[in-house]
């Protein structure tokens, strides 16, 4: 199950290393095709068709199965019907083609969205925020938006800013996300964070901007709205390892942090498998007093 979050969304790299500046949307978009072509291979084996056989079901060349379990062509939503069809698992199709409009979607995002900057997609996924009344949130390398005090977010989205050499905008969306901390102090809304401990580690920004952010999840983990979890780097990872950082909404939607972008998670089958994912991650995380002795260790080594 969990192989199948890091097929859909495996080519997600660490934030803020060297490597994020070279990866590109048409590789993005390449690597959500192979993973949709991975689940349609899957149901033709499933139902034990060689790729010959379910092209002449389908009425179709060889070649075009190739190319769609490869990832090499993103199929439509009528072909998808017929090959779930073909296979036995029509009951899956709803399912691969709201993953594959998905795709086609994310694509538009990375190409479109922050041409004018990063306002837009803070536009876009404010809306979400106000709305919600219970967030779960992982995060891998980097302190969560509504945790970060406000050095911690300029230097993040300054980052942002220069290796996707977008328009500057940064000072504006800066603003807006300041004021989107206050639903940490809104009754009737409550945050479930897990981070991992590396993450309190990475140098995002200056000496003093990284204390003052450390000594700041000593204060939000106090929060009546806040359940702050940390992942000991000692953990035993054999059950759930580190994956690419995610929101969870409600319960109802999940939003995946890429390099460019983000992708949103609604279809049933995907938003389930991040729902058990943050459990277990969750199971493997230390609260309260417990995570303390972690967050002092980190600004020890600041």
């Amino acid at each position: 199950m969990f192989l199948a979050i890091r097929a859909y969304l495996g080519w997600r790299q660490t934030w803020m290393t060297s490597d994020t500046a070279s990866m590109s949307s048409s590789s993005d978009f390449e690597a959500a095709r192979i993973a949709l072509g991975q689940q349609l291979r899957g149901l033709r084996r499933n139902e034990g068709l060689t790729a010959r056989q379910l092209a002449a079901t389908c009425g179709w060349h060889e070649s075009k199965v190739s190319r769609i379990e490869n990832g090499k062509a993103l199929p439509s939503p009528a072909d998808i019907r017929t090959w779930a069809v073909a296979c036995g698992a029509g009951s899956r199709a709803d399912d691969l083609i709201a993953m594959a409009a998905n795709i086609q979607l994310m694509y538009q995002e990375w190409r479109h969205l922050e041409r004018d900057g990063m306002r837009r997609v803070h536009d876009q996924v404010q809306p979400l925020w106000d709305m919600t009344r219970t967030f779960k949130g992982y995060a891998q390398c980097l302190v969560p938006g509504p945790l970060q005090i406000e050095g911690y977010t300029a230097a993040v989205l300054r980052g942002v800013q220069r290796r996707r050499a977008i328009p500057d905008d940064v000072d504006e969306v800066l603003r807006m996300r300041a004021e989107r901390q206050r639903i940490l102090r809104e009754k009737g809304r409550s945050f479930t964070i897990v981070l991992e401990e590396a993450a309190l580690y990475y140098r995002i920004a200056d000496r003093q901007v990284m204390t003052s952010q450390l000594s700041r999840l000593f204060v939000v983990s106090a929060m009546p709205t806040v359940l702050l979890g940390i992942i000991p780097r000692s953990a035993d990872r054999s059950v759930m390892w580190p994956v690419e950082d995610f929101w969870i909404f409600d319960d109802r939607e999940a939003q995946i942090e890429t390099v460019s972008a983000f992708i949103d998670i609604k279809q049933r089958a995907q938003l389930s498998q991040y729902q058990e994912a943050f459990d277990h991650l969750k199971q493997q995380a230390v609260f309260g007093s417990d995570a303390y002795p972690l967050i002092a260790e980190a600004l020890q080594c600041v």
